[in-house]
C-alpha cells in the first residue's frame, strides 16, 4: 500500500450548466495573466508605459497558442491522422497539446508585429516579459495533471503521481510527475532570470535568451525521463534534440550579442520619452509664462511709483513757483509804497 503520492483528479473538466469548465484551460489563462501581470511590472521599471505589454500581448498569444498547437500537430500526427483517428481532433486545443517550441517561435511573430506598431525594439519587449512566460509555462504544466498526461516512468517514490486514467492507453500506476519537475524548473529559471537582470542588467534581448537557455537545460533531462510515445533520433526524443539545438542558439546569441552591444536600452518605449518631454515642455513654457507676467506687473508697479512721484514733485514745484511770484509780488508792492511815501 502506497502510504504518499500525487493523486490525479477524476476528471479534468466540470460542468456549469451546460458550459464546460476545464482546468486544462484555466491552467492556460491564468498563466497568460501572470506573464503580463509581471511583464508590465518590468516594463515599466525599464521606462516603459503601463498597458503596453497587455497590447502586444494581444497578438502574441493568439499567434503562440496556434503556434504550440501546430508544433505538437506535426510532430504527433499520428495521434490525429493515423487509421482510426478523427482529425477533427487536432483542433480540441482544450484536450491538452500545445508545443512550447512552436508556441515561443510563433509567439514572437505576433509580438514582433505588435512592437513594430508601437516603434518598440522587440529584444527590450522579450526582456521584459522572458521570467513571466517561464512562470505561465510553470502553472500551465498543471493542466497537464488535470488530463492526467505527460508523467515519467514508473516509480516508487513518495511523491509518485497517481494515473487512473486509460484513454490512449494509458497504464493506472504510479508514475514520475514530470509535469512537476517541469512546473518547479520554470519556477527557478524564472528566479535565475530576474535576479540576473538585476545583477547584470541585461540587456538587447539577452534576458529572454538567459531564459531560453536555461529552460532548455531542464527540458532535456525531463524530456528524457518521460515515457509517451515521441518520435526518435538517434535514440533521442525529437524534443531533446530540439532543446539541445535552441540551449546552443541561445548561449551563442548572449556571447555575441554582449560583444555587439553591452549594456542595456537607454529607451525602450520611444512614445513614453516623448510624453515626458512634452509635459516637461508645458511646464517650462507656463513657469516662463508665470515669470513674464511678474516681471509686467513688476514694471508696471515701478512705472505706477515713478509716475507718482513724478507727479508729486511737478505739484510742489508749481506751487513752490507760484509762492515765489506771490513773494516777488509782495516785494514790489512794498518798494511801490515806500516810494510814493518818500516822495510825498
Amino acid at each position: 500500500m502506497e502510504l504518499a503520492y500525487i493523486p490525479s483528479p477524476s476528471r479534468g473538466v466540470l460542468y456549469l450548466g451546460p458550459v464546460p469548465l476545464r482546468g486544462y484551460a484555466f491552467c492556460i489563462i491564468i498563466g497568460v495573466f501572470v506573464a503580463v501581470w509581471l511583464g508590465n511590472k518590468r516594463w515599466i521599471a525599464r521606462g516603459g508605459r503601463s498597458g503596453t505589454v497587455a497590447d502586444i500581448a494581444v497578438w502574441a498569444v493568439p499567434f503562440g497558442l496556434v503556434g504550440g498547437r501546430l508544433y505538437h500537430v506535426i510532430t504527433d500526427y499520428q495521434l490525429y491522422f493515423s487509421e482510426g483517428r478523427d482529425w477533427v481532433d487536432a483542433f480540441k486545443i482544450w484536450e491538452g497539446g500545445l508545443g512550447i517550441w512552436g508556441a515561443i517561435a510563433f509567439g514572437a511573430v505576433g509580438a514582433w508585429i505588435g512592437c513594430r506598431r508601437r516603434g518598440i525594439p522587440l529584444p527590450a519587449y522579450a526582456d521584459a516579459v522572458a521570467p513571466g512566460i517561464a512562470l505561465a509555462q510553470a502553472i500551465g504544466r498543471w493542466g497537464n495533471w488535470f488530463n492526467q498526461e505527460l508523467y515519467g516512468r514508473a516509480t516508487d517514490l513518495p511523491w509518485a503521481v497517481h494515473i487512473t486514467s486509460t484513454v490512449d492507453g494509458r497504464v493506472p500506476g504510479y508514475y514520475h510527475p514530470t509535469f512537476l519537475y517541469e512546473s518547479l524548473w520554470c519556477i527557478g529559471v524564472a528566479l535565475l532570470v530576474i535576479w540576473a537582470d538585476r545583477r547584470f542588467k541585461l540587456g538587447h534581448g539577452r534576458a529572454f535568451a538567459l531564459y531560453v537557455a536555461s529552460y532548455c537545460a531542464g527540458r532535456f533531462w525531463i524530456e528524457y525521463m518521460r515515457v509517451d510515445d515521441a518520435h526518435h533520433i538517434l535514440g533521442l526524443r525529437l524534443n531533446n534534440w530540439t532543446a539541445l539545438v535552441v540551449f546552443l542558439l541561445a548561449v551563442l546569441y548572449i556571447v555575441l550579442s554582449a560583444k555587439k552591444r553591452p549594456g542595456r536600452e537607454a529607451v525602450v518605449e520611444p512614445a513614453a520619452v516623448d510624453g515626458d518631454s512634452g509635459d516637461g515642455d508645458r511646464t517650462g513654457a507656463t513657469d516662463d509664462s508665470a515669470a513674464t507676467g511678474d516681471a509686467a506687473d513688476a514694471k508696471t508697479g515701478d512705472d505706477a511709483d515713478g509716475k507718482a512721484e513724478a507727479d508729486g514733485e511737478s505739484d510742489a514745484d508749481v506751487k513752490a513757483d507760484a509762492g515765489a511770484k506771490s513773494g516777488g509780488a509782495g516785494d514790489t508792492k512794498a518798494e511801490d509804497g515806500a516810494g510814493s511815501a518818500k516822495k510825498s
